[in-house]
């Protein structure tokens, strides 16, 4: 009986989130509410608060996002937009596969999909119409490479999974990178063979007073390259400290402290300005980002509380070959249907990924197909914030963008299933 009133919560959650309710708030409200009929409303409470002081987490993704802040006002961000952009207008016949690659990496620095998104596609979806590229594809190229965080250590699923297996961010994003590269490959190919399928890769002429473009100027601006090289600075450093320059290994806040350093002394912004973005990311990413985690927690708590987890990892023991599909797609699904894996891919990485091995999986593995998978339901769904944001730029519809990723990003996520699992 407590397992059906706990089923019927776990549906009416995913039911709140698809509507785009405050997630925290539902995460933390179902959670509660499970844990209540259970009879042990404190084991919510404290799981609430032991994930609020989970350092691992705490020190990248603050740290991480603080850095973002300062990208932003020291404008590093824009230049290293500028500098993709401008090489990539000289090759047009790689323009639609060259956005999506592009934002990837940038998003990799900048590690906000929408943020990316606005930064990106504020520059790229003009020029690709500029350039005859339609309007949908030209905003569909642009978020088809919001996942490129995926390979940033502040992302907050990579500390999470860390945290959970006991190893570095670094080594987590060691295991995933080749299934990230590959997905974006594969986004790319896709937008540009859709875009040629619909005779949408040239030929388009905008209303110069009608288009939601026509007061943008397409010209790209100029780069310093100095401010540009800035955003990629912190993970470089990582990435050579945990491969070839074992003498550069830091931590991730530590990298980005360096950065925002750097920062102040390439572009000379008042270090007053600087401190402020830092502290003032740092706070957001705490209430943005770690209040998901810590809401998940206490959602979790719940169905461990009411025996939902128990009950699922035993179906799953039993039914090993759906496994896989589980991991992969249900984060992948609520992605598409709420516009944020998040939630979901929390919600299972703290209630069945530490049980990987039962299946036959590493930890690791498993909480990187999880987060994956909802990074690429979220790239193809229309209620996204980077979906919205690139569609007002481009002056369409979010639908004719999640229509015209779908196909790469489905393939996508069967592909990488196959590589991490």
């Amino acid at each position: 009986m407590m397992i059906v009133l706990g089923g019927a919560i776990v549906l009416a959650t995913i039911y709140l989130l698809v509507k785009q309710y405050e997630s925290r708030m539902v995460l933390f409200a179902s959670g509660l509410l499970m844990a209540l009929l259970a009879g042990a409303p404190m084991v919510a409470l404290d799981s609430f608060a032991s994930r609020m002081t989970t350092g691992g987490l705490i020190t990248a993704i603050c740290s991480v996002m603080g850095f973002a802040f300062v990208m932003k006002v020291t404008k590093c961000d824009q230049h290293l937009v500028n500098l993709v952009v401008g090489f990539l207008t000289k090759f047009r016949v790689i323009l639609i596969p060259g956005a999506t690659i592009a934002t990837f990496a940038i998003n990799i620095a900048l590690p906000s999909a929408a943020g990316a998104a606005a930064a990106v596609g504020a520059i790229f979806i003009p020029i690709l119409i500029a350039a005859g590229v339609s309007p949908a594809i030209a905003g569909a190229a642009v978020l088809a490479g919001t996942f490129g965080s995926m390979l940033s250590p502040g992302l907050s699923h990579n500390p999470f999974i860390a945290e959970l297996a006991g190893v570095e961010v670094m080594d987590v994003i060691a295991v995933h990178s080749t299934a990230d590269v590959i997905s974006v490959v594969i986004a790319a190919i896709s937008i540009a063979v859709v875009a040629k399928f619909l005779n949408e890769d040239k030929g388009y002429i905008a209303k110069s007073q009608a288009a939601a473009t026509s007061e943008v100027n397409v010209e790209t601006p100029k780069a310093n390259l100095f401010y540009a090289l800035v955003p990629i600075l912190p993970i470089v450093i990582l990435v050579l400290g945990s491969t070839i320059l074992p003498a550069l290994k830091m931590g991730v806040p530590q990298a980005m402290l360096i950065g925002a350093i750097i920062a102040i002394a390439v572009t000379r912004t008042n270090p007053q300005d600087v401190s402020k973005a830092f502290f003032d990311g740092m706070g957001s990413a705490y209430g943005q980002i770690m209040g998901i985690i810590i809401a998940a927690a206490v959602f979790v708590s719940g169905m461990e509380a009411i025996g939902i987890v128990e009950a699922f990892i035993n179906m799953l023991v039993n039914t090993e070959s759906v496994v896989n599909i589980a991991a992969t797609f249900g984060p992948f699904l609520l992605g598409v249907i709420s516009g944020s894996g998040d939630a979901a891919a929390f919600a299972f990485n703290e209630a069945v990924t530490p049980h990987a091995q039962m299946f036959g999986l590493e930890i690791i593995n498993m909480g990187s197909i999880a987060a994956l998978g909802g990074a690429l339901g979220r790239t193809m769904s229309p209620i996204a914030g980077a979906a919205i944001v690139c569609a007002s730029i481009a002056g369409v519809s979010p639908m004719e963008l999640a229509k015209r990723n779908a196909p790469g990003m489905i393939i996508a996520a069967i592909v990488t299933m196959f590589v991490l699992l």
